[in-house]
């Protein structure tokens, strides 16, 4: 009887913490939309989101330069990181020798522990002044972001890869070497596609780290409220645009501001759905 009661309390309790984990969520909701979407009423759905100014001091709220500025870094963060990730993963868990395997775990790991603020220093000192020496332009960039959103999303993609990769059935390998593939062809023809819905999914999971970054992307990208016309240019995203004007934004601007976070919560709610559709299909096969 004692251990069923037991059984119970820690039952509501597990239920307890899921509801207030809800509750947070909806209340997030809730304020921004709230406070977000009279904004975009009041400028104009037209204008708030194709237009190409960002004049606060004029009246003018245009966020298409955020937007074409977080998917442009994004993207480029997406390409590098995810390339790089998933070839680190597939070493790790198919070629690389159990020595090169222990020193390379507690490396990803570390990353993974490392704050922003240090990654955005680490751009600032390094990344800027090589794109400005090799490349061309300011250094404070589009691209210069990228490569720094994509050595910050490695970790994820790295170990959620491995993971897959390493749970695809061992008589996949085994079987594409007894039909005479050698090693190299059964891991990219056999192994990889067997495990390309979690690879999928590490994807989409450092896109959404890479949408969401905020404060080292703020110390690399230039925060120039302007459609790029090169990889050089400055841009700004939809998270650093809120953060640097937020703290003395008033009235509409600072509702514009909020209506920024809610089509910023809306992209991060869409690479969500679609990771839980990917994780869902995984499940099934």
């Amino acid at each position: 009887m004692l251990k069923k009661q037991k059984e119970k309390f820690v039952e509501m309790i597990f239920l307890l913490m899921a509801c207030i984990s809800i509750a947070s969520v909806s209340l997030i909701c809730l304020f921004l939309f709230i406070n977000g979407l009279p904004a975009i009423k009041e400028i104009g759905f037209i204008k708030f989101f194709f237009g190409t100014e960002w004049k606060p001091s004029s009246n003018l709220y245009g966020i298409l330069p955020m937007i074409i500025g977080s998917l442009l870094v994004t993207i480029g963060a997406t390409l590098i990181g995810g390339t790089i990730g998933v070839l680190t993963a597939t070493y790790m868990a198919m070629f690389a020798s159990k020595r090169t395997r222990k020193i390379m775990e507690p490396m990803i790991h570390l990353m993974a522990g490392i704050p922003s603020v240090v990654y955005g220093f680490f751009g600032l000192m390094v990344i800027v002044p090589f794109i400005r020496d090799n490349v061309g332009g300011r250094g404070m960039s589009g691209l210069t972001a990228a490569i720094l959103l994509g050595i910050m999303i490695l970790p994820t993609i790295i170990n959620i890869s491995l993971s897959s990769i390493e749970q695809v059935p061992a008589y996949y390998y085994d079987g594409s070497l007894a039909l005479g593939a050698t090693h190299e062809i059964s891991v990219m023809k056999v192994v990889l596609p067997a495990a390309k819905n979690g690879i999928v999914a590490s994807i989409v999971l450092g896109i959404g780290r890479a949408l969401g970054e905020t404060m080292a992307v703020m110390m690399v990208v230039g925060n120039q409220a302007i459609i790029p016309q090169d990889v050089t240019d400055g841009v700004r995203t939809l998270t650093t645009n809120i953060v640097l004007e937020m703290g003395y934004a008033t009235d509409l601007h600072r509702q514009a501001l909020i209506a920024t976070a809610v089509v910023l919560f809306a992209f991060i709610l869409i690479i969500n759905f679609l990771f839980s559709f990917i994780k869902r299909r995984t499940t099934v096969g």
